[in-house]
């Protein structure tokens, strides 16, 4: 009995060795999956959110198109409201699957700047079809929504803990 009280120490020391390894792997594991977990939303949410700026963009650029046949707008390829109705019907049925999941995915302040960006192509929408010709208020939507996408980039950029990105303004008429 004295050779088994002389290593019992060690068997103990075994043990608690042992066990704060597997305590060890386990936490390490559990952070791992964890991080993974965390990593997978996240580019789930990048994808949400370039989808629905995806979309959004066709309906702005038929606007541009359309703006251009009444001409509001210098963009080389008009289109009559009539041949683009279609188009902006599709493209808004196309938007509402990537609006539904932005919703179910995206951070409050990423949703919220979503609809103050639609809202502006909205309006763009309803200016085109009330053939309005007015290059001047078609340059005011055009502000706001330029604004709007920018918000939106920055609302999911920060999300994303992304850095800083370029607001998407270029410049179109050579500089004199």
């Amino acid at each position: 009995m004295s050779a088994f009280l002389q290593q019992l120490p060690a068997l103990v020391g075994v043990v608690i060795g042992a066990l704060g390894s597997y305590l060890a792997l386990a936490r390490s594991d559990r952070e791992r999956f964890k991080r993974d977990q965390a990593g997978r939303w996240e580019e789930r949410r990048l994808a949400v959110y370039s989808e629905y700026a995806r979309s959004l963009k066709k309906s702005v650029t038929l606007t541009y198109r359309v703006a251009a046949h009444l001409g509001n707008d210098p963009h080389p390829h008009p289109l009559t409201l009539g041949e683009a109705e279609p188009l902006l019907a599709r493209a808004t049925d196309d938007r509402d699957p990537p609006g539904e999941a932005l919703l179910m995915l995206g951070s409050r302040e990423v949703v919220d700047q979503a609809r103050t960006w639609v809202t502006v192509v909205m309006e763009m929408e309803r200016f085109q079809r009330s053939g309005t010709r007015d290059p001047q208020a078609w340059q005011a939507l055009l502000e706001r929504q330029r604004a709007g996408r920018e918000g939106y980039y920055a609302a999911v950029r920060e999300d994303l803990r992304l850095p800083p990105g370029h607001p998407g303004r270029w410049r179109t008429t050579p500089q004199a």
